[in-house]
């Protein structure tokens, strides 16, 4: 529970996806990812237009004392007003949305770099790409001897 009225505690543990709602997810599926770091939550909440927090890195969560997941402590007025929520669920919820999308908009551009391979000039990549199997074996013997 916070100490103060006037600030919220975000934990990175209410967005991880791999949790069940009993084992502290707070926000549903579609709001969550796997392996939600502190920058993430914090950059999120910064999209969804939260600008006074602080980082506690080094925080553990009551119930998961052996995980330091770390949490966000937000200004309850800050959150609620630039969210236009009216509840911490409401502001968990938009903070988790952003951090979804922000997510899926990497792996795409993930997937898009890797399915355009090396450039054309990079000789030690290219040469990463080479396998024997691509050549048959008797390629392959022929280049190491035969045995």
């Amino acid at each position: 529970m916070a100490e103060r009225k006037d600030e919220m505690w975000v934990w990175t543990g209410y967005f991880d996806a791999r949790l069940s709602r009993s084992e502290g997810r707070r926000v549903p599926k579609e709001a969550a990812i796997a392996n939600p770091t502190l920058e993430a939550v914090a950059w999120a909440a910064r999209a969804a237009g939260i600008t006074r927090m602080r980082r506690k890195p080094e925080m553990s969560h009551p119930s998961r004392p052996f995980a330091q997941e770390g949490r966000l402590e937000i200004s309850t007025k800050d959150a609620l007003g630039s969210t236009r929520a009216e509840s911490k669920e409401g502001v968990l919820q938009s903070i988790g949305l952003r951090l979804r999308s922000q997510m899926k908009e990497a792996k795409e551009a993930e997937a898009q770099v890797t399915a355009k391979g090396p450039s054309k000039g990079n000789r030690q990549q290219r040469a990463q790409r080479k396998s024997f199997k691509q050549k048959g074996g008797s390629a392959r013997r022929k280049k190491f001897g035969k045995r």
